[in-house]
């Protein structure tokens, strides 16, 4: 089986090829119900849709840039242009409708952004300030709103409780059936009138519609689930200017004229124009196709929805929002696409597709062996040609028993179980602070063998403090009480040089919020850089008084440091850079003394320097160097910043504590056979400090710098990544950057290392759950598709009628999905090695299960039906209806028990936390309560009879005893 499985239902976690998703469906086969098994999975049709849409767009911006560079050439001749703004946009207070916005900006019209007056003409326009930005006041965002629309994009409408039920009733077997029992209804009350020729029909048609309800009912609730998961996913902030206040807001809540603030990694949350920034790379690949990053400045002000800052910081004039951005109709396409079906529900859909065959094989085999029971009687009573209507009565049972065994054998819930259990977790998860965006993706983690953590904020606190530092050669601790002294230690104008480099070089800023107070933002180096200025009595708004910023590099990841031009208020102009320590100190050749002179940098300097560097790497700290440069006056904007001849301003040591729990966490990730390797941009002295503490480094382990690790050759990688535990100089080639995490599957909110553990322990969860889901399924098909086809062949009758499979195949498709798919993860999980994505999804220990499980029930039925009667000296008329309703009495009781012992298939203490898990309990109660109602009140329906106590009895212990059996299965060894 799993060989077939991994040939023809095989699938990547991600990115799947159209052939690979198109393929398993091919090999699907007989589905009774499509509207429900592809639910969960991409609509292709609408991808191809998405993908046609997206070829435009390349095509339509790649003509608009054209155009856009062609009119600079023309830009003096521009003629006024014929656009008459309409009269309920001039009502409302603005002089631009819409729809010339969206042309402006869409379009890259260079001719129409310069009609309207360049970027500031057409906030004016707006009635916004590139400064201010909007007013909070709530009538006039409103008034906006109706204007210019709202930031959100067109979903589609969320299915209502009767459209399950319609999808339910469009299972082919159940619609068969259906008409079955409208025969037999006609038949039945021809026959014998009403009521009581209709009995067997309402039977079938009362159960068909509880199968539909409770099917319904189940599919309604999961995709409630999906909904509050969407809205956890649409919780996105952006940091925007309104009131002169920055200030966090729902991307959600932009309007053209909000004034947005990007940085790298940001994807731009609506259309607009370049306002002011620094080195600004836009990624336009997940509109356009095109992998070429775009520079936006001045001359191409224009920034497109749903692109990404690959580089730069700067400030973008919100112009077009929602559905009139290309990327509103690119997602609407997008989303009605669907997410990729995950691999484990391909290979469920696999599991349904084999198990389906052969019920269906069987059904045909139990169908042609009752009727030629029958007609082998009437060709011995001559009779064949003479029907009467019992005997066209009991071929119609004899049908619907048959595509009952379909319905029971042709598992279409397995496929959705995987959803349900992955829905579940997903929502556990958020609680656990960690966002699922994709479904595969807690498959994946429970597959994981490796972990690869960044250090800041994920195995540290992200609460950085300077706590030490270098300036003019000498060596100081920083605490709050030595901070006065520190100043009086240190020279007058050194002291200037470093307030200068701290509130200038810096990518973070001071704002005043809405309350007043003063808040820092930015990284939490940078936060830690402006909170050592601000203790050293430093005013960040003095020194952008003081001086002109004329040039900005901001820090990047390959080149480790960050620089800025400033024109000085004497004249002249002064470069000021800081970064990775022995990077920028490698760019020195002059320091500052103790007496606050410039001297040059000998020798002994340097040898003091990195020894410094070193310290303080040693005790965990993370360092930068500061330094600055005089520069001459034929210095142009356009040039990059210099990267030597600078003078070493300092070093600052920047303590980031360990989080607490992280040790205990990579403990039990080594148990559960995962791996855990700390990626890094710190220096590697400070990345093995910080990895020791944290359990990452072992003494057999190895610690490698980034630009080592990327020379080495493919053979040299393969023998080194098992030992590898720590990288530091990591550049974001070897580890996510900003921008991965917006296209990342899974999002760890609080930055918890903790966290990833919890994501695993979950997606080892879903896989074990799914796999107790499988096990008790393939018992109860094994065991109801032996039991009709063997009395069929042997009494050429079934004991198990129509509506008795129908409610057997409630309880072990739905409501064993509900419970045995939503146990929670237990600390055993990680106590075991990680099943990779070929591994064989129905195990040994399954398999044992299944088959000691199915022949002890298939040996009770048998034994019942073979001596049962004797056994409850049962006689008279209604024995053998008795009998039949004995044993499938036994047969329910035996699948509630079995349930019980699904939960864990190794263990044999089952009823460990079983009270935690108030759906498993509810599942059991409502099961049992609806076979006694079924038994003792639906017998004209159901065709069972009221039992006695004792026989009751009996029922449960033979029930019971499936719980004894196996524990023993678990001993013997596979």
């Amino acid at each position: 089986m799993d060989s077939y499985l991994n040939q023809n239902f095989d699938l990547k976690s991600k990115h799947s090829s159209d052939e690979a998703l198109e393929k398993w469906r091919t090999v699907v086969g007989f589905v009774k119900n499509p509207k429900r098994r592809f639910r969960f999975t991409a609509n292709l049709s609408k991808r191809y849709e998405a993908a046609a849409m997206r070829r435009t767009n390349q095509e339509k911006l790649r003509i608009a840039v054209l155009v856009s560079k062609a009119a600079f050439q023309f830009i003096s001749g521009v003629q006024p242009s014929d656009y008459v703004v309409p009269e309920q946009v001039i009502a409302a207070g603005f002089q631009l409708c819409a729809d010339e916005l969206g042309s402006i900006v869409e379009g890259h019209d260079v001719k129409k952004l310069k009609f309207h007056g360049g970027v500031s003409g057409i906030a004016e326009k707006l009635s916004t300030s590139t400064n201010t930005g909007l007013s909070s006041d709530a009538a006039l965002l409103s008034k906006r709103q109706e204007i210019y629309g709202i930031n959100k994009f067109a979903e589609p409408e969320a299915k209502g409780f009767w459209v399950f039920v319609w999808e339910a009733l469009q299972d082919m077997t159940l619609m068969i059936l259906g008409a079955c029992a409208i025969v037999s209804l006609v038949v039945g009350i021809a026959m014998e009138g009403w009521p009581a020729g209709a009995h067997d029909g309402l039977g079938i048609v009362a159960s068909i519609l509880l199968v539909v309800f409770v099917t319904a009912t189940s599919d309604y609730r999961q995709s409630l689930q999906f909904k509050d998961l969407d809205k956890e996913k649409k919780k996105i902030t952006i940091q925007v200017t309104r009131n002169d206040c920055r200030q966090k807001l729902s991307i959600y809540d932009l309007l053209p004229g909000d004034i947005v603030h990007l940085n790298i990694g940001d994807q731009v949350p609506a259309d607009g124009l370049f306002v002011s920034g620094f080195s600004v790379l836009i990624d336009e690949s997940s509109l356009t196709g095109e992998s070429e990053p775009v520079v936006v400045n001045d001359k191409n002000p224009f920034m497109l929805s749903g692109t990404k800052l690959q580089d730069g910081s700067c400030k973008m004039l919100v112009t077009t929002v929602g559905m009139r951005t290309q990327w509103g109709k690119l997602m609407a396409t997008l989303s009605e696409g669907g997410d990729d079906e995950t691999p484990l529900q391909v290979k469920l859909n696999g599991v349904a597709t084999i198990i389906g065959k052969v019920g269906l094989f069987f059904a045909v085999v139990t169908f042609a062996v009752m009727v030629q029971g029958l007609l082998r009687s009437k060709l011995q009573e001559g009779t064949i040609w003479s029907w009467s209507g019992d005997e066209a009565l009991k071929l119609l049972e004899f049908f619907a028993v048959a595509v009952t065994i379909v319905v029971v054998a042709v598992p279409e819930g397995l496929p959705l179980a995987v959803t349900l259990s992955l829905a579940f977790a997903m929502k556990k998860m958020m609680n656990d602070k960690a966002l699922v965006r994709h479904l595969a993706a807690c498959e994946t983690m429970g597959s994981a063998t490796g972990i690869c953590s960044d250090k800041t904020g994920t195995l540290t606190t992200n609460r950085m403090t300077v706590v030490k530092s270098c300036i003019c050669m000498s060596v100081k601790e920083i605490n709050s009480t030595n901070k006065a002294s520190f100043c009086s230690e240190i020279h007058e104008s050194a002291i200037k040089l470093l307030l200068q480099s701290i509130f200038m070089n810096t990518g973070g800023e001071i704002v005043t919020s809405k309350d007043g107070r003063r808040e820092i933002l930015g990284t939490p180096t940078e936060t830690a850089l402006l909170e050592f200025g601000l203790s050293l009595g430093g005013d960040p708004q003095t020194e952008r008084q003081a001086s002109k910023t004329v040039k900005v590099e901001p820090f990047n990841s390959t080149k480790k440091r960050m620089g800025v031009v400033l024109e000085l208020p004497g004249g002249g102009l002064r470069a000021h850079t800081k970064g990775a320590s022995e990077i920028v100190l490698a760019g020195c050749d002059k320091v500052i003394d103790s007496n606050g002179e410039v001297v040059p940098l000998d020798e002994k300097s340097i040898n003091h320097l990195n020894a410094t560097i070193n310290e303080f790497a040693n005790e965990a700290l993370r360092t930068l160097c500061l330094a600055y440069l005089e520069l001459k006056n034929g210095f142009s904007s356009d040039n990059a910043i210099p990267v030597s001849g600078y003078t070493c301003l300092g070093i600052v040591g920047i303590k980031d504590p360990v989080r607490p729990g992280v040790k205990e966490s990579v403990a039990i990730c080594r148990t559960a056979g995962i791996t855990v390797r700390m990626v890094t941009g710190d220096n590697i002295n400070t990345a093995k400090a910080i990895a020791r503490e944290c359990g990452i480094l072992t003494d057999d382990g190895i610690a490698i710098e980034g630009p080592d690790f990327r020379e080495k050759s493919q053979e040299e990688l393969l023998k080194l990544i098992p030992k590898i535990q720590v990288i530091a100089r990591s550049s974001p080639m070897d580890k996510h950057t900003l921008v991965a995490k917006e296209s990342a599957d899974v999002i760890i909110l609080d930055d918890n290392f903790s966290t990833i553990l919890t994501v695993a322990k979950w997606g080892r969860s879903v896989y074990i759950n799914i796999q107790k889901f499988v096990q008790f399924q393939l018992t109860v098909n094994i065991v109801a598709l032996i039991v009709n086809f063997s009395s069929a062949c042997l009494t050429g009758s079934a004991p198990l009628t129509a509506v008795q499979l129908l409610w057997v195949n409630m309880i072990m498709d739905t409501l064993g999905a509900l419970a045995l798919a939503t146990e929670p993860p237990t600390d055993e999980l990680m106590k075991r090695a990680p099943v990779g994505r070929k591994g064989n999804f129905i195990s040994n220990v399954m398999w044992r299960n299944i088959f000691g499980q199915s022949f002890y029930q298939l040996m009770v039925i048998w034994y019942l039906q073979a001596r049962g009667k004797a056994m409850f000296e049962l006689d008279g008329p209604d024995s053998t209806l008795k009998l039949n309703t004995l044993i499938f009495n036994s047969f329910v009781f035996c699948q509630v028990f079995n349930e019980i012992s699904s939960r864990n298939m190794e263990e044999i203490n089952v009823l460990s936390g079983i009270l935690n898990n108030s759906v498993f309990v509810a599942v059991l109660g409502c099961t049992a309560v609806f076979q006694i109602i079924i038994i003792e009140f639906l017998g004209t329906f159901a065709s069972t009879t009221p039992l006695t106590y004792s026989q009751w009895g009996l029922s449960v212990v033979i029930g019971f005893f499936s719980m004894p059996i196996a524990a023993a299965l678990k001993l013997v060894p596979v």
